[in-house]
């Protein structure tokens, strides 16, 4: 039997890097389109809806992508349980890249007309689905690969990766928005960001195409059949504690990169620019903060994390909503900040904790799916609802905060329901047989 503890830090290195810059152009790839939507995507696609209405269109099709993961978790999750998780990462990089790139090709609709959204709706759920196998993939390649002690650390590789794309998406879309006349934007400059995801998809294939697969995976003698069959029959329960447990990360992130790029533009009359930056500046934090709260859940257990994040959350919704109605630069990045540190708090857990709550025949499709369904609550649903409140109050969204804080207490239910994995005090040379002491499986 192979054992997880000879695989030493320079192939543990070189494997997480791989699940790192992969998970950063997927990211990419899915957060230049959230982006496209709260700045372009309405007047170019629905002209004759009314701004607010245009918004929530173009939220609408963002929120597409999101009901597509949980469907790309259960396909790509039959293949990583059945056949290996490294082929997910090179065919859920493959179709991501690809309708990433045809969604900066598509024609808008004073040239084509209806053709137009729908065709955009068609390939945003080509990007979800994609986008919902290589989660799975990245975390499950890199975790069973990981010692058991600083699986943790590792696995919040793969987690960095969406800081990274986010920064690459917004990046490009700031370095635009500065340089272009508004009119040079919306005729074409905002194409430019899903033409460049074909050449990271290209660099994303040659960083993988030298990993191996997971030795926890090949130690399986008997593999699931039908995993989403036994993920429904016997980890009902472990699912839907999951989705819900997660739902707050998802709705917090989105809120501030997604709708607030949306609200302050367009109600508070802020700049693009200064939106953009405020948001990136926080994405920041949390990519280069991510270890080291894993290196922390290494060591204390990853559940009171957890718990922790959704408490900030719960508190912090309120004063992040009151700070961004000031439209100041300042108190919008410490509200956003405050918000991001709660999130982060659980979310660079996440990859070592999801993995070990499921047996290991089943892995790839129930962390991955209770992964996704998490997005659908907290992700799809966010900016769509937080639009609608923003659209029915005065200069404070409080409607907004309300909702929020309401996931917040969701999740911090469902995390209290869900069992701790094994902290560092716990003796392992096997991963699993770590989780097993724990979870009582």
């Amino acid at each position: 039997m192979h054992d997880v503890q000879t695989v030493k830090t320079p192939g543990m290195l070189r494997i997480a890097t791989a699940a790192l810059a992969g998970t950063a152009i997927e990211f990419y790839d899915f957060f230049v389109y959230g982006t496209a939507a709260a700045l372009v995507l309405g007047p170019l696609f629905f002209p004759t809806f009314s701004p607010v209405a245009g918004t929530l269109a173009a939220f609408g099709t963002f929120g597409v992508g999101f009901f597509a993961r949980p469907l790309g978790s259960v396909l790509f999750g039959h293949i990583g349980d059945r056949h290996g998780r490294r082929p997910v990462l090179v065919i859920s990089l493959l179709l991501t890249g690809a309708s990433t790139v045809a969604v900066g090709c598509v024609p808008t609709f004073d040239t084509i007309g209806v053709a137009a959204p729908v065709l955009l709706l068609v390939l945003r759920f080509l990007q979800g689905l994609g986008l919902g196998g290589e989660w799975g993939g990245a975390v499950l390649l890199t975790a069973e690969h990981a010692p058991a002690r600083h699986r943790g650390l590792w696995s919040s590789f793969p987690q960095v990766g969406p800081a990274v794309g986010f920064l690459l998406a917004n990046g490009v879309m700031l370095a635009l928005s500065a340089t272009l006349t508004e009119a040079q934007f919306d005729q074409w400059g905002w194409r430019v960001p899903f033409w460049v995801a074909g050449a990271l998809a290209v660099l994303g294939l040659w960083l993988r195409s030298s990993l191996t697969e997971s030795p926890r995976f090949l130690e399986i003698d008997d593999h699931a059949r039908v995993p989403l069959v036994e993920v429904v029959r016997d980890h009902w329960r472990l699912v839907l504690l999951t989705a819900g447990a997660l739902s707050v990360g998802y709705a917090i992130f989105y809120a501030v990169t997604t709708w607030s790029l949306a609200y302050a533009t367009e109600r508070l009359g802020v700049s693009r620019t200064v939106m953009l930056s405020c948001v990136m500046a926080v994405v920041v934090v949390k990519g280069a903060l991510t270890p080291l709260m894993a290196v922390l859940g290494d060591r204390y257990g990853r559940r009171p994390l957890c718990l922790i994040g959704c408490s900030a959350a719960a508190v912090w919704m309120f004063p992040m909503v009151a700070l961004l109605a000031t439209g100041a630069p300042l108190l919008m990045f410490t509200g956003f900040l405050g918000a991001m540190l709660a999130f982060i708090t659980m979310f660079a857990v996440i990859a070592a904790y999801l993995p070990e709550l499921y047996e290991p025949r089943v892995r790839c499709t129930g962390a991955a799916v209770g992964y996704n369904l998490g997005g659908v609550l907290g992700g799809a649903l966010t900016p769509i609802v937080a639009t609608a409140l923003a659209d029915q109050g005065g200069r404070v969204p409080w409607g907004v905060a309300a909702y929020l804080t309401g996931i917040a207490l969701l999740s911090l239910t469902c995390f209290a329901l869900l069992p701790d994995t094994r902290p560092a005090r716990v003796p392992a040379t096997e991963p699993d047989r770590a989780v097993e002491a724990t979870t009582g499986r």
